[in-house]
């Protein structure tokens, strides 16, 4: 499976308004490999694991492998992970017939918004919400895999 998404800064706190879910996300790395990421995640009373391959198309496109485990297992692992959780509170927004994710990120990267659209195509054109600020797709610097090892609170820009 081929995951295509972009990637946005968020400048303003109006997504919240037209915010359809929240949910709270704790995940951590077993692997922060560019050529095979492995992320284990708890969201509420679900666990995943996800496996990615390296980026391509400007960081557009990666392949993409998630599966549900049990809860249980998905903690355990998480003691497993490299470095830090990363932790956030994801809000879903629908703009038109795509939805952004939209993650304030909490922990040791306070302060960092982020917001994420799906696509067909990475050549697919969807609406930008007001809120959506600078364009940081394929920025090594906001993978959530960099960010358990470089948290935002740290950086020196």
């Amino acid at each position: 499976m081929i995951e295509i998404e972009r990637k946005f800064l968020v400048k303003a706190s109006d997504y919240r308004e037209e915010s359809r879910s929240q949910l709270r996300i704790l995940q951590g790395f077993l692997s922060t490999d560019p050529d095979r990421t492995i992320r284990v995640r708890c969201i509420g009373t679900r666990g995943f694991l996800t496996i990615k391959g390296r980026s391509y198309d400007a960081g557009t496109s990666r392949p993409e492998w998630e599966y549900e485990i049990p809860l249980v297992e998905a903690e355990e692992l998480l003691a497993l992970c490299e470095a830090h959780p990363v932790e956030k509170v994801r809000y879903q927004v629908e703009a038109g017939p795509h939805i952004f994710e939209v993650d304030e990120f909490t922990g040791l990267n306070e302060g960092l918004i982020l917001a994420e659209v799906e696509l067909t195509a990475a050549s697919e054109s969807f609406i930008k919400p007001a809120w959506l600020g600078r364009e940081v797709t394929g920025d090594i610097r906001y993978y959530n895999s960099h960010l358990s090892l470089n948290p935002f609170t740290q950086w020196k820009e």
